[in-house]
């Protein structure tokens, strides 16, 4: 009697993307169906859905915790035959808000499919590229003994509260990893693979005025009119130019709220402002500190009898771009361009998490995922034949860079 061959692994990631086609669909639309604005709802049932594949895929996986003891992250590491680089592969399950749902054609959580698109919150930021990314991992864990090295699933589910616990609890936990190679983050996108962002330092800015009442004879200075010249000041600050081809974007600063004053009978004492400044090469974060500093300087000296004005620092990313040559830009655009599609490296004006982790060392690439509209917007949506190609490019730039067993 023959004996029954043993099922051995598909490796080719075209063959592997399509045969998984079907699956990954049915993955992210269960993700969408489960609600998890950031901020707003519950992370434990889109943490279950997903930690539910991966169990039925002996996947074993981990949750992470912030320091107040909620889960804001899955992890799951497949490791090959022996030591090697590690690569990490992370999205996100909580999502940006629904806005009007009326507005919608079909619900924000319905994942309807009409017209080859899949309709949903999250579908496209970033349901998809988690269901894509894992996957990918299964396939290498399938084909274990064949490389070296290990590929992490990072799932973060506080990403859009712009706090990246997941990522923080990851990178910075008790359990921090010793090495990190680099990190593929799954936003959508088919035209480019951004390889790097301008950096950004968001501060809260303190002005002082004098506290009186509104109708009364003495006249204090007011917080408010004293905050209205800061914004002048700052958006009249010259900002160095673009840096060129390896970084084509000038830094930006942008006073994003103005938090001031309570009624109508009193002189306002204290007015809050929200600068946000993008860096550059041209313009890191010390010297937008100093140039901060300098004009709220010239500001108080021209508002005497007034208490000096404060700085506090909430956010400080720097600026990064990825050499041509760094491996993990490389890979990815060539198994991108191997696979059929065509996307340009891109320095990105927004940031993203590849700035937090370029202040690692770490390399990052992002911004490479599959096609779709309405991001953060009404009808989010994805392209559903575009899932494969991009599974096929990431699979693919994963094998180029892990060695062989």
């Amino acid at each position: 009697m023959r004996r029954r061959a043993e099922k051995m692994p598909e490796t080719d990631p075209v063959r592997a993307s399509h045969q998984d086609h079907d699956s990954v669909i049915r993955l992210t639309r269960e993700l969408v169906r489960v609600p998890s604005r950031g901020g707003v709802d519950p992370y434990e049932p889109v943490l279950e859905c997903m930690s539910d594949w991966l169990a039925a895929h002996d996947m074993p996986y981990v949750p992470l915790a912030r320091a107040d003891g909620e889960t804001v992250a899955l992890v799951c590491e497949v490791s090959g035959a022996g030591p090697g680089p590690r690569y990490v592969l992370d999205a996100c399950l909580d999502t940006a808000p629904f806005g009007d749902e009326a507005a919608w054609a079909w619900p924000p959580t319905s994942a309807t499919i009409d017209g080859g698109w899949l309709h949903g919150r999250g579908a496209a930021d970033s349901k998809a590229g988690a269901a894509i990314f894992a996957h990918v991992a299964a396939r290498l864990r399938e084909a274990a003994r064949s490389w070296c090295g290990s590929v992490v699933l990072l799932f973060d589910v506080d990403e859009h509260t712009g706090a990246f616990g997941g990522a923080r609890a990851y990178f910075e936990g008790s359990a921090a990893p010793d090495r990190v190679d680099g990190v593929a983050i799954g936003y959508p996108g088919l035209e480019h693979v951004v390889t790097g962002g301008r950096g950004v330092l968001r501060v809260q800015v303190r002005v002082h005025g004098v506290a009186s009442h509104s109708g009364g004879s003495k006249v204090t200075p007011s917080a408010v009119v004293k905050a209205a010249e800061a914004i002048s000041r700052l958006h009249a600050v010259p900002l160095p130019g673009p840096g060129g081809a390896e970084f084509p974007l000038p830094p930006k600063l942008t006073v994003t709220a103005v938090n001031g004053g309570e009624g109508y009978s009193t002189v306002p004492d204290l007015c809050v402002l929200h600068v946000d400044v993008r860096l550059t090469p041209a313009l890191g974060a010390e010297e937008a500190l100093e140039l901060l500093r300098s004009t709220l300087a010239e500001l108080d000296a021209a508002w005497p009898g007034t208490s000096s004005t404060g700085l506090d620092v909430t956010t400080r990313w720097p600026a990064f771009a990825l050499p041509a040559d760094e491996p993990l830009r490389a890979a990815v655009l060539a198994a991108a361009h191997a696979v059929g599609l065509s996307p340009r490296p891109k320095v990105a004006g927004p940031s993203n998490i590849g700035n937090y982790l370029a202040g690692f060392g770490i390399p990052a690439v992002a911004g490479f995922g599959v096609d779709y509209r309405g991001l953060h917007a009404t009808d989010e949506r994805i392209r559903l034949d575009s899932i494969p190609p991009v599974q096929a490019a990431y699979h693919r730039a994963l094998l180029s860079l892990l060695p062989e067993s």
